[in-house]
């Protein structure tokens, strides 16, 4: 059962001891609000500020399970505030782990400060969790894919759109580093696996299965990861990863060399691609 007052309090003491700069937000010069205000963390939770206000007051609507995880993510919560957040509301806490897509607030603190960076958290099979503008304008809004199609590695082998992303001299080489990842995970995980269905459904494949017969296993990708955008033509970007592992994921940061031909790109991406996704 909810605890409305007990949810209410909670997430009113929760945005009060947040501040601008931890979302992501730029403080105002005139600011005179004690943490964040409600239509902040209501778009932060992609819901109205009239629903926010509602719940904080303890007079809105039982929020549904997909909304309180919204809501444990705009405010930055940690795995046990998360917790305590679902039992206020009246549902079981999700599973933790390997398979949770709970991003940690250390992680989402560090993507927040890359707003002009092409920056992206994936889970261990490659599903995309969270992107900064400039990685949604390299790689295309994740938001909408579902299921298997998530994993960039699956879709590596069943859509061919993945593959005209990447130069055709680097697709083999990304070929066998998808197969022999995800054959590492099916031996880490188990059978009853996220990775372990991936691999199932991926023997229909052809091509995976050609390579997946060859057993590999620690297959590296390139030092640096070449682009083929359709807007700004050929990249050449370093790739750094900071790995959370309590839950496996990882996030990962593209950039350029300073004065190179990929850098002046990556800034003229970062104009048009705002204006596509504003537009």
């Amino acid at each position: 059962m909810i605890d409305r007052d007990g949810l209410g309090s909670f997430l009113r003491h929760r945005r009060e001891s947040l501040q601008p700069e931890d979302v992501g937000l730029i403080r105002g010069q005139r600011r005179r609000t004690t943490g964040l205000r409600r239509e902040e963390v209501a778009g932060l939770c992609h819901m109205s500020t009239d629903y926010y206000a509602r719940l904080e007051r303890g007079t809105g609507p039982h929020p549904s399970e997909q909304m309180v995880t919204s809501i444990a993510q705009g405010l930055h919560l940690t795995l046990g505030e998360r917790d305590h957040l679902f039992r206020l509301a009246g549902y079981t806490p999700p599973q933790r782990g390997t398979t949770s897509e709970f991003v940690s607030p250390g992680l989402l603190r560090i993507l927040d400060r890359l707003a002009d960076t092409p920056a992206e958290i994936i889970t261990e099979v490659g599903d995309t969790l969270r992107q900064t503008p400039l990685g949604l304008a390299l790689f295309g809004d994740a938001s909408h894919r579902t299921g298997p199609d998530r994993s960039i590695g699956y879709r590596w082998f069943t859509d061919p759109t993945a593959r005209e992303a990447y130069p055709p001299e680097e697709r083999e080489q990304l070929s066998r580093v998808y197969a022999s990842g995800l054959r590492q995970l099916v031996a880490l995980r188990g059978p009853g696996s996220r990775a372990a269905e991936l691999a199932a459904l991926l023997q229909h494949n052809a091509d995976f299965r050609s390579i997946w017969d060859t057993q590999e296993v620690g297959v590296q990708p390139p030092e640096v990861k070449r682009f083929l955008h359709p807007t700004v033509g050929r990249l050449a970007l370093n790739c750094q990863t900071l790995l959370d592992p309590d839950q496996s994921h990882r996030l990962l940061v593209y950039t350029a060399v300073p004065g190179s031909d990929s850098h002046q790109k990556l800034h003229l991406l970062s104009v048009i691609g705002t204006q596509t996704i504003s537009s």
